[in-house]
């Protein structure tokens, strides 16, 4: 099965064993010579399903059988996160990214801390005027000018995103905290959060962290301690548009 698709300004041809992949993608199909050919394996389908495995031992979980189709779609996006990389000066991070009035906030930390709730908040509070991005694994390009982050179809469990690019205003790490309060933070003390939350290939690695040290450096950093109360949202933003 063959599709082409434009992925963060990319046209990116993927040639898989299974559908899912295509279904997942099908809000970017587009049509034009692809930039870069994704060809997978049934090798590939199957290491997917072993860093699968070693995750959740980390995690004190049991292994878990996933099926084909969606290890593929993993595969996928692990071949494309490499080359965008190498390519095209563009990082792949964990987070959920919301856009209000055009300017995009990336929400980062680790699983079930409760960024997608968060985000919510902040859907609620600005209603038309906010735009998810990216509720899990969003693509965000880094020049000197700054920074521009991308939707994607790995959007997360709740299908959460758009197929929309925004300039990245600031990144925010969430922490829980009764009480809600936000200060900006130096690219010193918000590095090691950050490199956590960022895919860092092997056959890339000088590349990703020399582009995580240059995100940090154009790109607003904050660290926000927040509850799950409708007010948290209101304290984020005019933290990081003061």
């Amino acid at each position: 099965m063959t599709g082409t698709y434009r992925i963060a300004d990319t046209l990116v041809q993927i040639t898989s064993l299974h559908g899912e992949v295509h279904a997942l993608c099908v809000d970017y199909k587009a049509e034009g010579t692809p930039q870069l050919q994704i060809v997978t394996t049934q090798q590939d389908i199957d290491n997917e399903g072993e860093q699968s495995d070693a995750t959740r031992m980390k995690e004190g979980l049991p292994p878990y059988t996933y099926p084909d189709g969606y290890l593929e779609t993993l595969a996928v996006y692990r071949q494309l996160a490499l080359w965008m990389t190498q390519n095209r000066d563009t990082l792949l991070l964990h987070g959920s990214c919301i856009s209000v009035d055009g300017k995009a906030y990336l929400f980062t930390a680790r699983s079930g801390t409760g960024k997608s709730t968060h985000v919510r908040l902040w859907r609620e509070l600005f209603g038309n005027r906010a735009v998810m991005v990216n509720d899990d694994k969003p693509l965000v390009h880094v020049s000197q000018q700054g920074a521009t982050i991308f939707g994607t179809p790995w959007n997360g469990k709740h299908q959460l995103g758009s197929n929309i690019s925004a300039p990245l205003k600031a990144i925010c790490i969430l922490t829980r905290s009764e009480k809600n309060h936000i200060e900006e933070q130096t690219p010193q003390q918000a590095m090691q959060s950050l490199l956590q939350q960022t895919h860092l290939p092997k056959e890339a690695l000088t590349q990703a962290l020399t582009l995580l040290g240059l995100l940090l450096k154009h790109v607003k950093l904050y660290r926000l301690g927040c509850n799950m109360n409708p007010e948290a949202a209101q304290v984020a933003f005019n933290g990081m548009n003061q």
